[in-house]
């Protein structure tokens, strides 16, 4: 059943200052035995403990939103939502409080204001409260949610009004130095000492309440966490999960191209062969229906490689209730032509993303194409996909085509 009342109630209490919004939570237990958890670790499987999940869509687009998760075993599972995809790569600076008690677990979590975007003057978001207890095999929700769909759908929120405007955002702005140095020397080899020494930074600018601007000089991605090791028996090359901050944010602007397995931007080739030498990256929203994304980056010459640059523009435009039509350029040029290697290339592309206001009908129609030296036939990629969902039934269709000199 997807309608009723739960067995396992819950409480959610909001209150707010200055400098932050506070949530408190009371979960009722009436069944005996040891709540289900199994792990501490930030960014957990949902599905795979008690726990409670809060979304809050602060713009009211229905397509964008931040999430804010937490496990019976006080786990923090934080992320950015863009229509049905989760970001868990984000990471924000909220707090965490949670007590034990026979009857009922109770948690405090505390979301600084500065950690999120909104309007200014903003008095009202949308917004939703999950539970998941797999001890009562019950999942409940503070706005009603059709069984086929996570708590987290944005196309099913409530109204949440603040008494008087939120604090009016502030402009951030943040600065990450590093320096480093070390002393060398290969004994066996008779090699005379040597030193090392490099410094660089990452600067985050606040535009607006909705622009961000990200900069950055010889990063230091060393500090990034590592990935998680996957063996791969195919031909098909593996995309693993952005991690670096300086592209987290709106990240969805420059990754929801295309498929899972035909993108035609994929930042972490950036600074994979060669350093980085420094870029800009420019994303937010310009009104409530207009989103813009911007890339500049340049990587340093090596010994396989000439010096090359990196710029990406991304366009989106929100049509109908939740759709929208999005327009990116890419652009990767050597600096001198290299031998063996085209000097550029190129892609352009169309996509638009269908979203229905009951979330029942997702669908996407792309057309990509690429411009290399020479420009030969059949550079082009090209999908369709179509999803209805609703009660017990799932339809769905996928169509996609490549020609052989695309990218």
């Amino acid at each position: 059943m997807d309608t009723g009342f739960p067995k396992q109630k819950s409480e959610v209490m909001l209150v707010y200052d200055d400098k932050a919004l506070y949530v408190a939570v009371i979960f009722h237990d009436t069944i005996p035995g040891k709540r289900i958890f199994e792990s501490f670790r930030r960014d957990y499987v949902f599905n795979n403990n008690d726990n409670f999940l809060s979304i809050f869509d602060t713009f009211r687009d229905q397509t964008n939103g931040y999430t804010f998760e937490f496990s019976a075993s006080g786990a923090i599972s934080d992320g950015i939502r863009s229509g049905e995809t989760k970001n868990s790569e984000w990471d924000s600076k909220v707090e965490l409080k949670l007590k034990n008690y026979p009857d009922k677990w109770v948690t405090e979590m505390k979301i600084p204001f500065k950690s999120i975007r909104y309007p200014a003057n903003s008095q009202t978001w949308y917004t939703n409260f999950g539970r998941l207890d797999l001890k009562a095999n019950e999942k409940s929700a503070w706005a009603p949610v059709p069984r086929q769909f996570p708590h987290s759908s944005l196309a099913y929120t409530g109204v949440l009004h603040f008494e008087e405007p939120l604090p009016k955002p502030k402009m951030n702005f943040s600065l990450i130095p590093y320096l480093y140095g070390g002393y060398h020397r290969n004994f066996e080899a008779g090699e005379e000492a040597g030193y090392r020494r490099d410094f660089g930074m990452d600067a985050k600018i606040g535009l607006s309440t909705a622009m961000n601007l990200d900069l950055t000089y010889n990063p230091d991605f060393a500090q990034v966490e590592v990935d998680q090791q996957v063996m791969n028996i195919d031909r098909f090359e593996l995309f693993y999960p952005e991690k670096r901050q300086f592209f987290l944010e709106n990240s969805d602007l420059f990754a929801n191209y295309g498929n899972e397995k035909l993108t035609p931007f994929f930042s972490r080739r950036i600074g994979l062969d060669a350093p980085v030498l420094g870029g800009a990256r420019l994303s937010g929203k310009l009104n409530n229906t207009l989103r813009l994304g911007f890339i500049n980056m340049t990587t340093e010459k090596t010994a396989e490689h000439a010096v090359r640059n990196y710029t990406v523009l991304s366009l989106q435009k929100k049509v109908l209730a939740r759709s929208n039509i999005s327009f990116m350029f890419v652009n990767k040029e050597y600096a001198s032509k290299p031998a063996g290697v085209s000097q550029y290339n190129r892609v352009a592309a169309l996509d638009f993303n269908l979203a229905s206001k009951n979330n029942e009908w997702l669908g996407k129609a792309f057309y990509h194409r690429s411009f290399q030296p020479g420009n030969p036939d059949k550079q082009y990629a090209q999908g369709t996909s179509v999803r209805y969902s609703k009660g017990n039934i799932l339809v769905s269709l996928d169509q996609a085509a490549v020609g052989e000199n695309y990218l």
